[in-house]
């Protein structure tokens, strides 16, 4: 029985070895843009790696219509207010008439 249980846990840590040195291989292949990199034990490039996302990330608006938050870059401006889209921005225009 034991030596049963000593193959099945061999084959189970062959398997995680190799599950490992695989997705560590994709990794690479996608190469250090596809994003941030794990942090070491005691190393400096979890914060880089953490820095590199801050600098990804997008401000978030309000619509003024429906409330919902949406990412600046897609903002539709009228009446000096931030809009989801050009629906929400019609119907506010013609609501303040």
């Amino acid at each position: 029985m034991t030596r049963l249980l000593f193959w099945i846990a061999l084959v189970i840590l062959v398997v995680a070895a190799i599950r490992s040195k695989l997705r560590a291989a994709m990794a690479r292949a996608q190469g250090p843009a596809s994003g941030p990199a794990p942090a070491s034990a005691g190393g400096e490039s979890g914060a880089k790696a953490w820095r590199r996302v801050e600098d990804q990330s997008e401000t978030m608006l309000c619509c003024a219509h429906c409330g919902i938050y949406f990412p600046a870059s897609e903002a539709v401006r009228a009446d000096g207010r931030d809009y989801c889209g050009t629906a929400h921005a019609r119907e506010a225009h013609q609501q303040a008439r």
